[in-house]
């Protein structure tokens, strides 16, 4: 694939002659009664929609979430939106060279580095039955999904790697509370922070687009990890009833609150550094790439993000070591 401009990095006014991949496809009615085709593009650094007025029917027939298409157009601003107008389009053919992989974001950590820091985690592990419980967990194909989900489908490490991005940014954050309050459980910390999203290798799929499955939009992520989790501890003689509640009581609210969806609010000292841990990263990852995705716009402020409330400011000298995940 030819080298193209990124969607980030479009304005209004730009053409357009891009690989793009499918990840919504609407069929909508106009105010006039005429149907059109509303879709969301995707490179590996952001989304944009493109509209079809005509001739579209064909297509459709053969277009699905996870289509790459190739697009010639022109890009506008509507609503204070980018979106592309459409000139021509077609699905790309395999001779063309581009695969949906293509267009996935990913992490910029090395994902066999990061899968060894992994490792060197639960082996310093010291309780044996988390240990034990560790490993049945995470087996080959468990691991495999681990370390190559997203940790959400849009709001923060929504790319390839992304969990364990996440998950490991956690680790050293409950790192240094350990290091600072004596009476904190480490093992149990740790492992808890291994664990509490374990039920996104179930409820997202990415192997084409990031999505619920069926089981994540029925049971939620919280609830599937709370479940599998269970399930092994059963398998493990002798694992203490005590350590069981805790570990499961972290898992069970590591969203903090009620209204974020946690079935039960942090009630132990492991679970609360668990929360704020899990919010710092997840927030700070979130609002950084809000940050950079807008950083050459010409403004000090993104546009308003509705889950940050507010908009954020850029400062001028903003340093920026990364590519946005591209």
């Amino acid at each position: 694939m030819n080298e193209q401009k990124n969607i980030c990095d479009l304005r209004p006014g730009d053409e357009i002659l891009h690989f793009l991949a499918v990840t919504r496809i609407e069929l909508k009615t106009a105010k006039n009664n005429k149907n059109f085709v509303n879709l969301e593009l995707r490179d590996k650094s952001g989304t944009i929609s493109a509209k079809l007025w005509d001739n579209f029917e064909a297509l459709l027939n053969q277009m699905t979430e996870g289509s790459v298409v190739k697009i010639k157009g022109l890009t506008e601003e509507y609503l204070n939106q980018l979106q592309i107008k459409v000139e021509k389009i077609k699905i790309a053919s395999p001779e063309e060279g581009v695969s949906i992989h293509d267009f996935l974001p990913k992490s910029l950590r090395n994902p066999g580095e990061m899968k060894a820091e992994l490792f060197k985690r639960i082996d310093d592990i010291k309780n044996d039955y988390l240990k034990q419980l560790l490993i049945k967990i995470l087996t080959p194909d468990n691991l495999e999904k681990y370390s190559s989900a997203p940790a959400g489908k849009g709001w923060h490490h929504a790319y390839l790697h992304g969990l364990l991005e996440h998950t490991l940014e956690i680790i050293k954050i409950c790192d240094l509370m350990c290091s600072l309050h004596a009476q904190i459980n480490k093992d149990l910390l740790i492992t808890g922070a291994i664990l509490h999203d374990y039920g996104k290798i179930f409820e997202l799929t990415f192997d084409s687009s990031f999505d619920y499955s069926d089981e994540g939009k029925l049971l939620g992520h919280i609830v599937i990890a709370a479940s599998e989790v269970e399930k092994q501890i059963e398998k493990i003689e002798g694992f203490p009833p005590e350590l069981r509640m805790q570990l499961i009581h972290l898992i069970l609210s590591h969203q903090g609150k009620l209204e974020f969806a946690s079935p039960i609010e942090p009630k132990t000292l492991e679970a609360i550094v668990l929360y704020q841990a899990d919010e710092l990263s997840a927030k700070t990852n979130a609002y950084k790439n809000a940050i950079l995705a807008e950083k050459s716009k010409g403004s000090n402020w993104t546009k308003f993000i509705p889950l940050a409330n507010n908009s954020l400011y850029i400062p001028d000298d903003l340093i920026n070591n990364e590519s946005s995940n591209k």
